[in-house]
């Protein structure tokens, strides 16, 4: 059994500094030689950050990474740091299609290099998961192997710190071989709904940006103002994809429930039903990077679990 651990940072891999805690080479290599995992192809990706700092394009070196390599290890493993870890995993389930192969993303809440660390048996799990879970994009994290676009950061500190809700379709786009679309450069928002929220603000990002996640309220509601109206309706002439999702953590949304929430049909918004803000925007990043003449289908449909299989 061969794996491969791509290593990108976080708190996983931290040793403390004059101004925090901060990414340092040595610490993984420390910690799989204390595991004996000697199955184990370390793949540090320089520079190691912090996961506030991804990007696309660290997505698209990690997705890169695993379709490189996809035919000459059994598993994989990917390090990285809690705070943006939903958002890569999400991302990774949309631009690899195709995978044999488990990928499961892990990382600590307390850095290795600390007393109780929670990152030695975060990194243990995810190297069995590796050898046992189907393929696909999965979290293993805290005692949990979570699918990858389901998955959310719901605590800031606890060890427990990621949930996720089920789905019957599996963290993985279909395909007869494995393949990679990389992320291309795109002006996405995610716009949060707010009573007395600055209408301008509003107008200007739906009249400009590539793609929008839109949170509304509840089940699916919004202050219908001419500002509003004027930005979704211009927003859909320029065919602007725009994804509707609930503020709400659990329940999604179902438009047309409310009269309040009609705006969203008319101006031809797609209803993200239970969909996380990550698989939301991480979707509408990967929509964009495909052909133009792909991109409506694609919305349309169910890529990879991202939303449950019935209305909520």
């Amino acid at each position: 059994m061969k794996l491969l651990l791509i290593h990108t940072g976080g708190t996983i891999g931290m040793v403390a500094t004059p101004t925090g805690f901060a990414p340092a080479e040595g610490v993984i290599e420390a910690a799989l030689a204390d595991l004996g995992a000697s199955h184990v192809t370390l793949l540090p990706l320089l520079p190691l950050i912090d996961s506030s700092q991804a990007t696309p394009a660290d997505w698209n070196r990690i997705a890169a990474a695993i379709f490189d390599n996809h035919s000459d290890y059994n598993g994989f493993i990917v390090t990285h740091g809690t705070d943006t870890l939903a958002f890569t995993a999400s991302a990774l389930c949309f631009a690899l299609a195709g995978l044999k192969r488990p990928v499961i993303l892990t990382g600590a809440m307390r850095p290795l290099t600390v007393e109780k660390s929670d990152g030695v048996q975060n990194l243990s799990d995810a190297l069995k998961a590796a050898e046992t879970a189907p393929p696909g994009i999965w979290v293993q994290f805290s005692g949990q192997l979570l699918h990858g676009t389901r998955v959310r950061k719901a605590h800031s500190s606890a060890l427990d710190a990621f949930t996720a809700s089920r789905s019957a379709v599996p963290p993985l786009q279909p395909g007869k071989t494995p393949s990679f679309t990389a992320y291309k450069p795109a002006e996405i928002g995610i716009l949060s709904m707010a009573p007395g929220q600055s209408e301008a603000y509003l107008a200007h990002a739906l009249t400009t940006l590539d793609a929008v996640v839109l949170r509304v309220f509840g089940a699916g509601t919004i202050p219908e103002t001419p500002a509003l109206r004027a930005g979704l309706l211009a927003a859909q002439a320029r065919n602007t994809p725009v994804i509707a999702i609930s503020q709400s953590p659990k329940g999604g949304i179902a438009l047309g429930t409310y009269a309040a929430g009609n705006l969203l049909l008319e101006a031809g918004v797609i209803d993200g039903r239970d969909m996380t803000p990550e698989a939301a925007y991480t979707k509408l990043a990967h929509v964009l990077s495909l052909p133009a003449d792909q991109r409506q289908a694609a919305l349309a449909r169910t890529l990879c679990g991202e939303v449950s299989a019935s209305r909520p």
